[in-house]
């Protein structure tokens, strides 16, 4: 004799729930994050706080008198007396005229001569030996001559940081424009573009990714031509302002010029790191 099972009502089916998917776990999570606080940014702040706070501890041990390695602290307190004192404020407005015209002479005349290099064959081979010849020469070495021609005030000094942000900026353009997707020019051309139309339509804009990358780069190579500048008879500036610390041994002082540059570097990056982004998009979205 047999006895068959008799089958479970449906009532009492119990349903398993769902597994969850890694990356629904990882969505949720960033979902309850700000919109602001991506998981990179906690990421690389959570890096930034755990350095700064192993940096104090070590400098409360003073392992190393304050005047070797100053902490944190004792930086900030430095850079409070700077702010007091008023004299930062004539220093930071000389960096930043010196900086942003030494970028803008860049900008202005390294974007047109590397689109000419560019998309001429001709003036390539006309302007490659002078453009490598400089590009190979530390332009820190051209100092005191600009000081000769120009004078010890802001002229030279805004020679040294053009001269040291140009190549970056004018390189850049070029390998942008010889990377353009020949087809689309070729296509352009029998459809009867002239130079000027494919200039504005496909050049530039094809090249703008390449232009911000140059940008980003000349950016680092500025601010060390403001430095270097303002080491040679400078009356202000705040690299004149770190070399003075130096001398008379304030270390905390020459740290907060320091993160004074670097804050400048991380904020004009970050700017163009956006607009390259913003045309990086614009280019997917029309091909």
């Amino acid at each position: 004799m047999s006895v068959t099972s008799s089958p479970r009502p449906a009532s009492r089916i119990e349903s398993r729930p769902a597994r969850r998917s890694p990356r629904a776990g990882q969505a949720a999570r960033r979902r309850r994050l700000p919109s602001w606080l991506s998981e990179q940014r906690l990421f690389g702040i959570g890096a930034v706080v755990v350095v700064l706070l192993a940096w104090e501890v070590i400098a409360l041990l003073r392992i190393q008198p304050q005047l070797i390695l100053p902490g944190p602290v004792d930086v900030i307190n430095a850079f409070g007396a700077m702010i007091q004192g008023g004299q930062i404020w004539i220093d930071l407005w000389t960096s930043a005229q010196e900086l942003l015209a030494g970028l803008a002479l860049a900008v202005v005349i390294g974007l047109p001569v590397g689109l000419l290099i560019g998309w001429y064959k001709r003036i390539a081979w006309a302007l490659n030996p002078f453009v490598n010849f400089l590009y190979a020469t530390p332009r820190i070495a051209l100092t005191p001559l600009l000081i000769i021609w120009l004078g010890i005030g802001s002229s030279s000094k805004i020679a040294i940081v053009f001269l040291m942000a140009l190549f970056p900026v004018l390189i850049n353009t070029a390998q942008g424009v010889q990377s353009l997707e020949q087809g689309t020019v070729r296509v352009a051309r029998c459809f009867g573009a002239s130079d000027l139309q494919l200039f504005r339509t496909v050049a530039l804009p094809g090249t703008v990714p390449f232009i911000a990358s140059g940008m980003r780069l000349a950016v680092g190579q500025a601010l060390i031509g403001v430095f270097v500048a303002e080491l040679s008879g400078a009356q202000h500036g705040v690299g004149m302002t770190m070399n003075t610390a130096g001398q008379q041994f304030q270390t905390a002082t020459v740290f907060a010029g320091l993160f004074i540059f670097a804050a400048a570097g991380v904020i004009l990056t970050a700017l163009l790191r956006r607009v390259e982004n913003h045309y990086a998009a614009w280019r997917l979205s029309n091909d």
